[in-house]
């Protein structure tokens, strides 16, 4: 049975060839990320590399009066701290635990290191950062352009790309605070959403009921991403001996580490 926390549960750590990998396993350190963790704040120094396994971290950017927008989502597919591999040390934004789990961290000068090789890892992070830029302009024009409702759909989709079910434990408070909207737009998105039997709301629990029919109502910001994240980003590896493969939803596919599908 695969450990649904092990290292290569992360879909960058697991497209890592096998002595890439090896290099980088001792250095990797388990932690639990609780619900509303943050993992560094605007412009605070990072001292470590996240790699989440079934957690999800929301990027936001929280405006001079409190008021906040999420800009993008990590979870397995990705990497928290992009700035330590790209030479920029901060972020203007935070980073919060959107969806308590788990995640493996490396320390920032062991990255930077590992980047310096410029082997498979630095092509690897290079092509997820532009997949992280192109997901960070697709969420701006969405949230200037289209509906609520809309937006909820993408911020559905892409959460349920991240995780292994299609349960999310969120209130409409914290769900309004990622989009950037006011709590009644997203109570009266989520009531169109669940009155059409796509999702079911209660107590802060969302159950996805539909998903091809969030998918069939979602603007076009959502495929725009996820597709570029199939092209961008290889599709893992079988486990040896089986075990997990990722879902038909994951949001990455036919790319490779040197080079080729982009």
């Amino acid at each position: 049975m695969v450990n649904p926390h092990a290292p290569r549960q992360n879909q960058l750590l697991r497209a890592l060839p096998q002595a890439e990998y090896e290099r980088l396993a001792p250095h990797l350190e388990a932690v639990a990320l609780p619900l509303g963790k943050v993992l560094y704040e605007a412009d605070g120094e990072l001292r470590h590399a996240y790699f989440p396994t079934d957690s999800i971290v929301s990027l936001l950017y929280v405006m001079a009066t409190g008021e906040s927008a999420e800009v993008a989502v990590v979870g397995r597919e990705g990497l928290v701290g992009v700035a330590l591999f790209t030479g920029g040390n901060t972020m203007p934004n935070r980073a919060v635990v959107q969806s308590a789990g788990h995640a493996y961290r490396l320390r920032a000068a062991l990255l930077r290191r590992e980047a310096a090789r410029d082997g498979p890892l630095s092509r690897l992070l290079l092509r997820y950062v532009q997949a992280l830029i192109i997901q960070t302009a697709q969420t701006a024009a969405c949230n200037r352009h289209h509906s609520v409702d809309q937006q909820l759909c993408r911020w559905l989709l892409l959460s349920l790309d991240r995780l292994s079910g299609n349960e999310l434990a969120m209130t409409q408070e914290l769900i309004a605070n990622m989009l950037g909207v006011r709590r009644e737009g997203v109570t009266e998105a989520a009531g169109k959403l669940q009155r059409a039997g796509l999702i079911d709301y209660s107590r802060g629990h969302i159950t996805v009921l539909d998903r091809p029919g969030l998918e069939a109502r979602v603007c076009e910001c959502y495929p725009v991403v996820r597709r570029e994240f199939e092209r961008l980003l290889p599709a893992p590896a079988p486990a040896v001996g089986g075990g997990w493969t990722a879902p038909s939803h994951a949001p990455y596919g036919p790319g490779n580490i040197d080079g080729a599908g982009g």
